[in-house]
């Protein structure tokens, strides 16, 4: 690599410094959604992590790193599982391995627009900070806490990644750009033209041809009342050819000012001349005026500040990135981090900005700092685990890594022209998918997987009776019914006596479409698919293959709903003799116990382990434990 390409501007140019100081416009969202749903929306399938997360002090955009390598006043020890350590370090370089080429594009840009500052006499203060943030919160009527909880919460960013990476960046681009943020009334009156000024009330006819376009708009301008009807029919734009042409009012400075002019100098029941825009002949029937919004004396001064504040945000967004596009050309970066011959030559850099090194332990502590506690439970995972192999004296190999790849690639159909597993295909697809290494993939899925396996294997057992009832739910015959859903008992007993007056197939199909909350059976006139035998709700099994044809079951209570089928007879099994199939059948079963076997020997593993996370501020005495002190307590 020459001396050139060793050299570039830092990666991610206007988009990083646009996303954090527009950051609190987004999240405007998360507070919408939050006072909307009344609740925290949970990750699927994973345990919320409790933890107190501690801001971090600002003085410098940059945390400081102690001259021997080792961060100040950082705990070494970020775990203990079953008295075994994981130390900072061994979390440091998981963190890196992860996330460490992104991190650091990042912590470039952050000193990029601390040397500005510097450069500049700016100083932002942890005063500055604060009332920043509680600037923030006031606005959403929130209290700080509360604020940085959900951020937390719906944005997984931490009240110190929001500090240092939103807020400071914010702040001090903002100081650099303060010549560039004068509001003026020109300024704030166009904002309150958009969102308080008059409005025109229109219909729209939106086509494709220019021809057609000028013959709708002739026979519109003849007969202006046909319009509404001309749109349903001829408008090629689904949705407001469905609401015969209505589209919502059009204001000033929100859209396209050709249209605006058009709609705003038509008269009530007047058609526009044919409009071209972004491909489509528009042509508008004006059905009346509407005045601007009143607004009462005294709200008048804070509705204008607020338009201020949203002229001055947008402004500071286009001077930021103007701001950072100055930084950026000016700029020299060398990234050693990414380059192995660099890093011999440079140990303990990941990068010079400026001919100044950004080192690599101070890589490691930002990327402790964002990813740190979730990287650390799956280390503490991959600890647990390891103990009970080294326990059982069981051990991962190669050539057991390889061939679960290979097993997964023949699961989900990577097969090679000749038939056989590609597992080279399978790992360019899978790593694509999840934007990770091969590296990654193999330690992170590939190594638990292949563990777990080694621990439950030999406690998986495929019986006769597993392999029969594995027959019958594949390729056994299936129950035909229709179906009802309903959610009250009382509901199902006056649907259930309606049927039984009326046992055809038809008037069942009817109340299925009128009472049924379930969307299937409702949008098809109670039609389900069929149900197989051992699929995993006996309750419904047993009574769909009970029915006769034409006959109604009894109501059939399955959690808090309640169901009634209607019986239309059996399907005709495809494959009668199990051995043409017993060889898949075994293969498919074994793959299902194996998996629930893992989970719960996991889940044991888990919930046994004594674990304190001080990275999370927790801590698990664990089964064992708990087990002495209450025999300890007997014993008193």
């Amino acid at each position: 690599m020459t001396g050139k390409d060793a050299t570039r501007r830092l990666p991610l140019g206007k988009s990083w410094v646009l996303a954090a100081v527009g950051f609190v416009i987004l999240t405007v969202g998360v507070v919408a959604w939050r006072q909307i749903s009344g609740g925290p929306q949970q990750a699927e399938a994973q345990a919320p992590v409790q933890r107190q997360a501690q801001a971090a002090p600002l003085a410098a955009p940059a945390e400081e790193v102690a001259p021997a390598g080792r961060p100040s006043g950082k705990i070494q020890t970020v775990a203990v599982v079953n008295r075994e350590p994981i130390t900072r370090d061994a979390l440091g370089e998981e963190t890196l391995r992860r996330h460490g080429e992104q991190v650091l594009e990042s912590l470039l840009n952050r000193h990029l627009i601390a040397m500005a500052c510097q450069q500049n006499g700016i100083q932002i203060s942890e005063a500055d900070i604060d009332n920043e943030i509680n600037n923030i919160a006031k606005k959403f009527g929130l209290s700080v806490d509360r604020w940085l909880g959900l951020l937390q919460e719906e944005r997984n960013v931490t009240p110190g990644q929001y500090r240092r990476d939103i807020i400071w960046p914010t702040l001090a681009l903002r100081k650099l750009a303060a010549g560039q943020l004068e509001v003026t009334d020109a300024e704030v009156q166009v904002e309150m033209d958009k969102n308080y000024g008059p409005k025109v009330k229109v219909r729209m006819i939106s086509v494709n041809d220019r021809g057609l376009a000028e013959e709708l708009r002739a026979k519109a301008a003849a007969n202006p009342d046909a319009f509404p009807d001309m749109a349903k029919n001829h408008s090629q734009d689904v949705n407001s050819a469905a609401a015969r042409g209505l589209i919502p009012p059009i204001r000033r400075h929100i859209g396209n000012k050709e249209i605006e002019d058009t709609v705003f100098a038509l008269q009530a029941g007047e058609v526009s001349p044919v409009v071209f825009v972004a491909g489509q002949y528009l042509i508008f029937k004006c059905e009346e005026h509407l005045s601007a919004d009143e607004i009462p004396a005294g709200s008048l001064n804070g509705i204008r500040q607020r338009m201020a504040d949203v002229v001055r945000e947008s402004k500071m967004r286009e001077a930021a990135g103007d701001i950072y596009e100055k930084l950026q050309a000016s700029a020299q970066i060398v990234n050693v981090y990414n380059d192995p011959s660099k890093a011999s030559r440079m140990p303990g850099v990941a990068a010079t900005l400026n001919g100044q090194p950004v080192s690599l332990q101070e890589l490691k502590e930002e990327c402790i700092s964002r990813h740190g506690v979730e990287v650390l439970d799956g280390e503490i995972n991959r600890k647990i685990l390891q103990q009970e192999l080294t326990r059982r004296q069981l051990q991962v190999t190669e050539a057991d890594l390889e061939a679960e790849i290979v097993r997964a690639a023949d699961s989900f159909g990577f097969l090679t022209k000749e038939g056989k597993p590609d597992m080279e295909a399978w790992l360019k697809q899978v790593t694509e998918e999840q934007g990770v290494s091969v590296e990654l993939y193999v330690r992170d899925a590939v190594w638990p997987t292949v563990a777990l396996k080694k621990l439950v294997d030999d406690q998986v057992k495929i019986s006769d009776d597993d392999i029969q009832k594995g027959f019958v739910a594949n390729y056994g015959e299936r129950a035909q019914v229709l179906a009802i859903v309903l959610d009250s008992q009382r509901r199902a007993q006056e649907v259930w006596e309606m049927a039984r007056r009326n046992p055809t197939e038809q008037f069942f199909g009817e109340l299925a479409r009128q009472y049924s909350i379930e969307p299937v059976s409702k949008n098809n006139d109670g039609q389900v698919p069929p149900i197989r035998m051992n699929g995993g709700q006996p309750t419904i099994e047993n009574e769909a293959f009970r029915l006769q044809a034409g006959e109604i079951s009894g109501i059939v209570a399955v959690g808090n709903q309640y169901i009634i089928l209607y019986g239309l007879g059996r399907t005709k099994p495809l494959i009668n003799n199990i051995e043409d199939v017993r060889s898949e059948l075994v293969k498919e079963l074994h793959e299902k116990k194996l998996r629930l076997a893992m989970a719960d020997k996991f889940e044991t593993l888990r919930e046994s382990a004594q674990i304190d996370n001080f990275l999370a501020n927790t801590t698990q005495a664990g089964k064992a434990f708990d087990a002495a002190v209450r025999q300890q307590m007997q014993r008193k």
